[in-house]
């Protein structure tokens, strides 16, 4: 099997290298960065020495692409990731990498016959309706109000494909949410397959960390730090929660979608650690607090635009059409954060932050 990788140096792309490395015999990766997000220059010279060929360039680049070798598969992981991304006078530049690019993947997969696994997120969804979900409080995090009526697309397991995908979903999620529908027609009108997976958070060792984007990563390399830290929104809480995924455990997802054959059926799915491994910001600290020495956060009860309550995907359809379930829990990723941490005492400074 030949996969293309867009963004291969990012924390998404150059994890799932290195898992499909281990994952299957034989498999060939390339991969394409532009090396613009601070920290990946360090991913290319372990990736090259891993067996991946390593192509400096950049996928709004019609000629970059065309230079690229024929593959199987194209897995696109390369995206400006922040949800404030475009609102700080950059929003050309988030157009430009986020939703123009697609075109030049997208005809690389028509020309080649390449299969497209997109990685598209969350925050496709309805702010609106996101801010809407009910929750109560327990153990320090907001959790689903066992009680109330839910929406559509929303349940005990979590946010799904339906949930409601009405504007205003910020910027960069609507360029994701274009990039779908850009993807399906793509497939459907010159006959290539076409995976969308919305993911959830999706966090590791390696990942680069900064307050807008890689909040795990970033949370815990900052306590560990004693760097300064602050609850932003929602009264200053920390209570806002998210779910975590591995990238092994997306890996393993793609890989069945790239062995499923059928012509029918859904091709978008949520994918994240789910309910059982979402956790608060006043819950990492705490974790922080164990694993590392108190630290105090401070608080800003202001929110910030585009902030939400509550995000934890739905891996229901996930698990009936390919068997698929997160195997990491989120003590064991946190632990892997928390190790390379140690490890890396110059993290935040790679990554820009």
């Amino acid at each position: 099997m030949r996969i293309l990788i867009t963004g291969i140096c990012g924390f998404a792309g150059s994890a799932l290298a290195r898992c499909l490395k281990d994952s299957v015999a034989g498999v060939r990766i390339c991969g394409i960065d532009n090396l613009m997000r601070p920290g990946s220059e360090t991913n290319a010279g372990p990736l090259k020495h891993l067996g991946a060929d390593f192509y400096h360039g950049d996928i709004r680049s019609a000629a970059d692409i065309a230079a690229l070798p024929d593959a199987d598969w194209v897995i696109d992981a390369a995206a400006n990731p922040s949800v404030l991304a475009g609102t700080a006078n950059d929003s050309r530049l988030l157009f430009e990498h986020n939703l123009a690019s697609i075109g030049n993947v997208l005809e690389y997969c028509r020309q080649h016959r390449a299969g497209l696994l997109l990685l598209s997120s969350s925050r496709v969804y309805s702010i609106a309706e996101l801010c809407r979900i009910p929750l109560a409080v327990e153990n320090g995090q907001f959790t689903l109000d066992a009680q109330a009526e839910l929406a559509r697309g929303l349940s005990r397991d979590g946010i799904g494909v339906d949930f409601s995908t009405a504007p205003p979903v910020s910027l960069y999620g609507a360029t994701k949410l274009a990039c779908e529908t850009m993807a399906l027609e793509y497939g459907d009108a010159f006959g290539f397959p076409v995976w969308i997976t919305r993911c959830g958070v999706l966090a590791g060792a390696g990942q680069f960390g900064t307050a807008q984007q890689g909040i795990f990563s970033y949370w815990i390399h900052s306590h560990l730090r004693r760097r300064p830290l602050r609850y932003t929104g929602f009264d200053g809480t920390g209570y806002q929660t998210r779910d975590a995924l591995h990238p092994s455990d997306l890996c393993r997802l793609l890989l069945s979608q790239t062995g499923c054959t059928r012509s029918g059926g859904p091709r978008i799915y949520t994918a994240g650690g789910g309910p059982p491994n979402a956790i608060s910001l006043k819950q990492l600290t705490a974790w922080c607090d164990q694993r590392f020495g108190p630290h105090s956060v401070a608080s800003e009860p202001t929110a910030r635009r585009y902030d939400v309550p509550w995000i934890a995907m739905d891996n229901s359809a996930a698990a009936r059409d390919f068997g698929w379930a997160p195997r990491i829990t989120i003590h064991e990723l946190l632990e892997e954060i928390a190790a390379h941490a140690e490890a890396h005492p110059n993290w935040l400074e790679i990554s820009g932050s």
